[in-house]
């Protein structure tokens, strides 16, 4: 039998592999290490790797549960619905594409806000989501924010508000760029009650966003290793002639140099903010630990991914 005839007539095999199709929903490979990192164990660490403490970008529905105290979190965003001022079109509709953005989130826009109690200290937590339209900041993120800031003005609740966005939302033009005003114009009634306004600026915080309510914070905290920034590197290297030093745009560098107050691992947040709160408040330091991580245990497998 010639070699084509055994190809030809070999019948379709089964892949032999086939338990290894789940594999991409147990395991994730850090981009910084390389590591393999158990799934569960990942959600559980908060999205940060055990191994080498690279912050993955996380759910907002999961940052707020490892923030706030089980229980206490009511949803109040999401009652404002984008609409199309310009009639926007490039590539496709500016209706289209807020569709799809939707539906991959399952939200009306960029921002995931609610009240609830951190440590016992009342709050209004407000979350940025890179997963709709970059996070951009459109005319409803601007509103959904100032309504998040009213709140904790009239119920007399500290603010967190964490970032993460490409900037302001080019589809709507001026209107967009109306909310950096917009909102810093709600922060400053808060000021004015001696509300605490503490900023977490995660992976990417840029353009409008970064410039605005972003920055002027009571205190402003960065990720680790966050891309934070208006422009992009290029366009600064371009328009300086000069190369940027290392490390540029990150929230280290930043630290050093005095833009933002601290850089603080994720699973720290939730002390850190609380004793913040406390002191912003005059009040006594609240009964909070780190994020207890339970790590769950990997699944064994065979050679070739095969329960044993």
């Amino acid at each position: 039998m010639t070699l084509e005839r055994f190809f030809r007539r070999r019948p379709p095999q089964q892949k032999e592999n086939t338990v290894n199709d789940d594999l991409p929903d147990l395991w994730s490979k850090c981009p910084k290490c390389n590591a393999q990192v158990y799934n569960k164990e990942l959600e559980q660490n908060l999205r940060v790797c055990p191994k080498c403490g690279y912050h993955h970008r996380i759910p907002v529905k999961r940052r707020v549960e490892g923030l706030l105290d089980a229980g206490t979190f009511q949803v109040t965003s999401g009652r404002v619905k984008a609409k199309d001022p310009l009639e926007f079109v490039d590539t496709d509709t500016y209706v289209a594409k807020l569709e799809r953005a939707r539906k991959k989130t399952g939200r009306e826009s960029a921002v995931y806000a609610g009240r609830g109690s951190l440590a016992g200290l009342p709050v209004v937590v407000c979350v940025m989501d890179f997963e709709f339209a970059g996070g951009s900041m459109g005319s409803t993120e601007g509103e959904e924010i100032t309504r998040a800031i009213e709140l904790a003005t009239k119920e007399d609740r500290a603010m967190i508000l964490v970032t993460a966005s490409g900037g302001a939302r080019m589809m709507e033009g001026a209107l967009s760029l109306m909310q950096m005003a917009k909102t810093t114009f709600a922060l400053e009634q808060l000021a004015n009650k001696g509300l605490p306004y503490i900023t977490v600026l995660a992976d990417p915080t840029t353009g409008g966003v970064a410039a605005s309510f972003a920055a002027i914070g009571d205190i402003v905290i960065g990720e680790p290793d966050a891309l934070i920034g208006f422009a992009g590197q290029r366009v600064i290297e371009q328009t300086v002639r000069q190369s940027l030093p290392d490390g540029f745009q990150r929230s280290e560098f930043y630290e050093k140099k005095g833009f933002i107050d601290m850089v603080v691992d994720r699973r720290h947040h939730r002390e850190t903010l609380a004793n913040l709160i406390a002191a912003l408040r005059n009040q006594p330091k609240p009964e909070v630990t780190a994020l207890e991580i339970k790590v769950p245990e990997p699944p064994r497998t065979g050679i070739f991914g095969r329960r044993k």
